[in-house]
């Protein structure tokens, strides 16, 4: 070592005592310091007895400036006297034991842990070795090694380990010596090459020894031998040898003994490292099958049953849970096979696609028939392999002492695109015009010339060109209403109205009157039934007022304030609940929206077309509601007409509608949410605070399942796999199920025990994944039960359950009282990994994964009632149709609207298009001009069928721009709206999650979209791409979506720079040359709506994305606006609905907040086309900051991946020990205000 030159602190005396000490040190290690071993004990004696007394010494030698560690660590690396080494040794020991991590690292930086390293080997040659001496080298060697990131490296390589190993077997008997060699050795054995080195030199079975029974005697040495133990173990080598010595029992046995002798819980941390022990043991196999073997989950089970009330015992009780969840045999879901209970064959079976994986099956030259009768290969089977491939570790040299600087090597995001020539959005003209000539017919309005429409006269006429795409052309069936005594709803036999409604496949336009009319009357019901009937009287003062209300002329001045103010009550859902009509009969309780009311015989049975049954008579099941009885008794039940609330909503229209839907299962049924429609509560409905402990009790529960077999009833009540008799009748003890009606997802209830039911939600359809969504009835209740229900394979490592999130619940009972609503309910929510094994192709390949628990509680209030509960509000495929058919009820002669089929989807179904502007003020060419030149807004929505949020947040902007407000008509004379509203009908009809008929997610075929398998998007992506052939690309393109992991409501843009920006791509300044337009809606957004967040915006285009419609549509069709926009199904943590979850009255203002965005757009983008509208500008600004005020600097809780933070209750989700949950969403943001130099990663549905 280099003779260091000993200098003093600035502003310490150069006499300073203990400096001038130091100098003579230094002098005397220059030389040969056996010539003065004497002064140097001496010397070295003064300087302990300083740092031990005086705090002013060790800031002198510890400071900056001082050369004093130097000094010191010279001398220890020179001299041979033990009295002078210990005398230094003390001393380091001294300063490192004060003053935390800094001393340590300037000891470390000066290279004293190899110098030690060295004088312990040196010392190790004696025989014996000087006890003292090693005392102290390993005393100090264990201040150091946490804080030396390279230290079990450096032991093994200087040889320092082998001597540590060789004192710890001579000295077993030495508690003194004993302890610091321990706490070496629990250092270097974090390095796993070292672990599988002491493995082999019998450290484990070493250590195994020095762990006793219960006794308050050297209960330190006894910690840090389990710590050792527990280190070593995390090596698979070591957790092998462990099971083959015969250690689990041993293990369990001791814990058994502490956790009954340590009643005051004085020894915590024993058990907790004895737990440790086990834990790493159970991470391979035959760790597993010991524990099992050796009744390790009824001991950790009794054990930590004892240990719940005591509240610092959390520690122990989450290690037992997670050593259990582990061990806990891996069953198969309860099912035949994971493919969805429906089936339908396609045109053709794509080589590679989803289909073709999903069978197992070499799809060359097989049609669709042969390879779904062809014979399956076990493709379902399920084995707990999650380690067979990863139980043999390699020693080697190269190995990386902190795993977490190889972490730091690959911790930036490898999905971010790199590539600049995809990164510059071109557009594509790979189609010839020719080809794209026939969408022309979907543009009418870009050579429309009006010049047969009379504008002065023909005020009761919209356009000569409209069409309706759901106008009936086939003969009405009449409604048939059977008697009490009549066949039973559920098995009545399919209609055949199915196949009469087909229609041909392809883009078709069906003209309608050109006046806009009601819908057409329903036929009348047969005499010798019970009739449907409904208050016309109130029916017709509703309309009347409702006309006037539509009708009414706008006046100037204080009028125009007032409108204006009145539309945005609305639009920001501040306002009071409308007013109903006085004077209605019926029923009308406390707090009832509705008051008028319908008159309904049940069992109801609407053209073949059942509505779920109101419970009554009775009846424990809640069914067949007066079924009892003579005939001619006829119960009538009153129950609300909602049509006061609901302008677009129709029950009767609703069940016209259900009878041309196509499904795949031939649904007969009609859910009585759907029947009576939604009216959004008026009270608020906060996040759900977390109840502490309540996931563990859980898990507890389903540890009791193993536990104790024969409390579990495992009865089936519900099953899609017996399709002649899905609803299983038992003795009326029991909850009834029922999923069989459009959207409807359950494919199997299963009763575990008297109130909890197991669920299984049925895949996608030619899928065997996708479980989120569901949306199923329950029946036969008792009044004030609490009942578990438990959906059992979920998917997602995490939910937005465990944030606040609740269910949704539709009372049949409180809807007939005048409440027709969906409620947020359920306690005791939580989602977690549970016991049930994912098929390895049901896993995308990846071995040992396992399905997720959704679990929740409720109660029931009313008797005999039926309940409906969803993931999030459902909207049907025949509610969008009820709905088109009365926003054309609700055209005036001032609005341009048409609706068109694009085509027809892979079940039949068709796919509406919409377009919406305003009519020109005249046939004079300027006004004609005017009117084909303004720009196109592209909007689709719900083409992932479980995101039904889309739709509501659809229907709000429907709603808006078919409105009469002065902001609507503004809007409408500023551009032409193309409007897919619903991109996946098939899905959405079949209750799937994700994806269509296909089995593939439609969001991921815009690329190289298939006619045959993909047709909505095949035709929605020729029609931008005929605009783009025309130079009429849209100015904004917008796919509306829903996000089940975050919360709030954002945007996924394309931006060129950003991307650059956060893959660190060299690239020139000519290359990141870009419009910053792209951000100007969100931020509008972020001004306007409460529950908008421009913080959880991200701007990044991704590989993993390529084939969405926002980035093909950015870089084919060269939109540059192009936007994913994303709707919570839970809930806000910003501005006004901070702390709510979201509902439907939140989700249509954000439509309708979208478009006030888009009027402000224009005004931004060109302020004298809107010359006119300054003043109607200017108060809209006014308004929207006394209603819509947003803080835009208001914090959210986005991180990395997840949208929450850590729980309190610190339970570990991962059931298998090296299952690292990885999903394949990615999540990225963007800072705040235009500021992406901090982009983090988001997910893009």
């Amino acid at each position: 070592m280099n003779k260091p030159k000993m200098t003093s602190e600035k502003g310490v005396p150069s006499n300073s005592k203990v400096v001038m000490l130091l100098s003579q040190l230094e002098k005397m290690s220059g030389d040969d310091m056996e010539k003065h071993v004497g002064a140097s004990r001496h010397v070295t004696g003064k300087i302990l007895h300083l740092v031990q007394t005086q705090e002013k010494t060790r800031k002198e030698v510890m400071s900056k400036s001082s050369s004093g560690m130097e000094v010191i660590l010279s001398s220890l690396e020179n001299t041979q006297d033990v009295q002078t080494t210990l005398n230094i040794l003390y001393i380091l020991s001294e300063l490192l034991t004060v003053g935390g991590g800094r001393r340590v690292g300037v000891f470390v930086s000066k290279g004293g842990t190899s110098i030690v390293f060295q004088v312990l080997i040196t010392a190790g040659k004696e025989s014996p070795p000087d006890e003292e001496l090693m005392l102290q080298l390993h005393s100090v060697l264990a201040k150091v090694g946490p804080k030396d990131r390279k230290f079990g490296v450096k032991a093994r390589l200087s040889g320092a380990l082998n001597v540590t190993v060789n004192l710890l077997q001579q000295n077993l008997q030495n508690t003194k010596l004993l302890l610091p060699c321990l706490q070496v050795l629990r250092v270097c054995a974090a390095n796993s090459v070292n672990a599988i080195a002491l493995g082999k030199k019998g450290v484990v079975e070493l250590l195994f020894t020095t762990i006793v029974p219960y006794s308050n005697k050297n209960t330190i040495l006894l910690k840090i031998s389990l710590d050792t133990l527990g280190v070593l173990l995390k090596s698979k080598t070591n957790a092998r040898r462990a099971v083959d010595g015969g250690f689990v029992p041993v293990l369990l046995t001791l814990y058994v003994d502490w956790h009954r002798h340590d009643t005051r819980h004085r020894h915590v941390l024993i058990r907790k490292g004895l737990l440790i022990c086990l834990r790493n043991i159970t991470n391979i196999k035959l760790g597993r099958k010991a524990f099992l073997k050796a009744d390790g989950m009824k001991i950790l089970y009794n054990s930590s049953t004892e240990c719940l009330p005591v509240r610092t015992l959390d520690g122990l009780i989450n290690t037992s849970s997670l050593i259990m969840r582990k061990c806990f045999p891996k069953n198969r879901l309860p099912v035949p096979t994971v493919k969805s209970s429906f089936h339908y064959q396609l045109p053709y079976i794509p080589a590679g696609g989803p289909v073709a994986l999903l069978y197992n099956q070499a799809p060359g030259g097989q049609t669709s028939q042969q390879l779904c009768n062809a014979p399956l290969k076990k493709v379902d089977d399920v084995v707990d392999d999650s380690d067979n491939n990863g139980d043999t570790e390699v020693d080697t040299e190269n190995d990386s002492e902190n795993e977490e600087d190889d972490k730091d090597h690959c911790s930036g995001n490898d999905d971010i695109e790199t590539d600049l020539n995809k990164l510059c959005p071109k557009e594509s003209k790979c189609r010839p015009f020719e080809e794209l000539k026939v969408y022309k017919r979907f543009f009418l309005e870009l050579s429309e010339d009006f010049q047969e429409y009379k504008f002065e006269c023909s005020k009761s006429a919209s356009t000569t060109s409209s069409s309706s795409s759901f106008s009936s052309t086939q003969c009405p069936r009449p409604i048939i209403v059977p008697t009490a005594q009549a066949l039973s709803p559920k098995h009545i036999p399919i209609p055949t109205s199915q196949q009469d409604g087909d229609t041909t496949k392809g883009q078709q336009s069906q003209s309608p009157p050109s006046a806009p009319s009601a819908p057409p009357p329903l036929p009348p019901l047969e005499l010798d039934t019970i009739h449907l009937t409904k208050d016309q009287e109130k029916n017709n003062q509703a309309q009347i007022r409702s006309t006037d209300r539509q009708s009414r002329p706008l006046s100037q001045g204080a009028r125009l304030q007032q409108d204006l103010a009145h539309e945005f009550e609305h639009v920001s859902l501040e306002g009071e609940e409308p007013p109903t009509t006085g004077g209605g009969k019926g029923v009308e309780a406390e707090g009832s929206p509705v008051n008028s009311t319908r008159h309904i015989q049940s069992p109801l049975l609407l053209g073949g077309i059942t509505t779920r049954r109101v419970g009554g008579g009775g009846s424990t099941g809640g069914s067949d509601c007066g079924s009892e009885g003579p005939e001619d008794e006829r119960a009538v039940l009153e129950v609300p007409d909602t049509a006061l609330l609901l302008p677009l909503h129709d029950p009767d229209l609703y069940v016209e509608m259900v009878k041309g839907t196509q499904s795949i299962p031939h649904y007969s049924d009609v859910a009585y949410p759907d029947y009576f429609g939604h009216v959004a509560p008026t009270f608020r409905e906060p996040l759900l605070e977390r109840v502490y402990g309540v996931q563990r009790l859980k898990i507890f529960q389903d540890i009791d399942r193993l536990i104790h077999p024969n409390d579990i009833l495992d009865k089936v009540l519900y099953d899609l796999d017996l399709p002649s008799s899905p609803v299983i009748e038992d003795d009326g003890e029991s909850l009834k199920f029922n999923s069989q009606f459009e959207s409807g997802n359950l494919r199997k209830a299963v009763q575990i025990r008297k109130h909890e039911y197991d669920l299984v939600l049925n895949s996608d359809i030619n899928s065997n994944h996708y479980h989120q969504w569901f949306y199923f009835e329950v029946s036969g209740m008792q009044v004030g039960t609490t009942y578990r229900f438990n959906i059992i394979n979920c998917e997602k490592s995490n939910s937005q359950f465990n944030y606040g999130m609740q269910v949704l619940m539709y009372s049949v009972q409180e809807a007939i009282s005048g409440r027709p609503c969906w409620v947020r309910t359920g306690t005791d929510i939580c989602y977690y990994k549970n016991h049930f094994a994912r098929s390895t192709i049901a896993a995308g390949g990846q071995k040992g994964k396992s399905y997720y628990t959704l679990t929740f509680s409720t109660s029931f209030t009313n008797k005999d009632d039926v309940c409906y509960f969803a993931y999030h509000y459902p909207y049907t495929y025949s509610t969008l149709k009820m709905h088109l058919l009365k926003l054309e009820a609700l055209r005036t002669p001032q609005i341009y609207l048409r609706q068109d089929i694009l085509c027809e989807s892979l079940g039949g179904n068709s796919c509406p298009l919409l377009t919406i502007t305003a009519m020109p003020e005249s046939n004079s060419s300027d006004h004609i001009c005017q009117f084909r030149n303004r720009p196109l807004i592209f909007l689709s929505a719900r083409v992932h069928p479980g995101e039904t949020n889309a739709s509501w947040v659809m229907k709000g902007t429907l709603e808006f721009l078919m409105g009469t407000s002065p902001l609507a008509s503004s809007l409408r004379e500023a551009y032409i709206f193309k409007i897919v509203p619903m991109l996946n009908p098939d899905g959405v009809i079949n209750g799937n999650c994700r994806c269509s008929l296909s089995g593939e997610d439609l969001n991921r075929q815009w690329q190289y979209p298939n006619p045959d398998l993909h047709p909505t998007i095949y035709h929605t992506k020729s029609l931008l791409q005929y605009l783009a052939h025309i130079q009429r690309a849209p100015l904004i393109f917008c796919d509306y979506h829903g996000h089940s992991r975050k919360k709030n409501v954002f945007m996924y843009g394309c931006s060129l720079k950003e991307t650059v920006w956060q893959s660190n791509i060299n690239a020139t300044s000519c290359d990141l040359q870009e419009d910053l337009g792209y951000r100007t809606l969100p931020k509008l957004l972020s001004q306007i709506a409460p529950s908008f967040s421009m913080a959880s915006c991200s701007f990044v285009v991704e590989r993993s994305k390529e084939s969405t419609a926002r980035v093909v549509v950015w870089r084919e069709i060269g939109v540059k606006c192009s936007y994913t926009m994303e709707s919570t199904v839970c809930g806000c943590d910003q501005g006004k609905y901070k702390g709510l979850q979201i509902g439907t009255r939140e989700l249509e203002e954000m439509g309708a907040h979208f478009c006030v965005a888009l009027l402000r757009l224009k005004r931004l983008t060109s302020p004298s086309g809107l010359r006119n509208h300054q003043n109607l500008l200017d108060l809209e600004s006014d308004i929207l900051e006394t209603h819509a005020r947003v803080v835009s600097s208001c914090p959210t809780t986005y991180v990395m991946d997840e949208d929450e933070p850590s729980f309190l209750e610190a339970v570990d989700y991962s059931a298998e020990s090296n299952d690292e949950e990885a999903e394949p969403e990615n999540d990225h943001s963007s800072d705040v205000h235009d500021n992406p130099d901090h982009l983090e990663q988001l997910s893009d549905s």
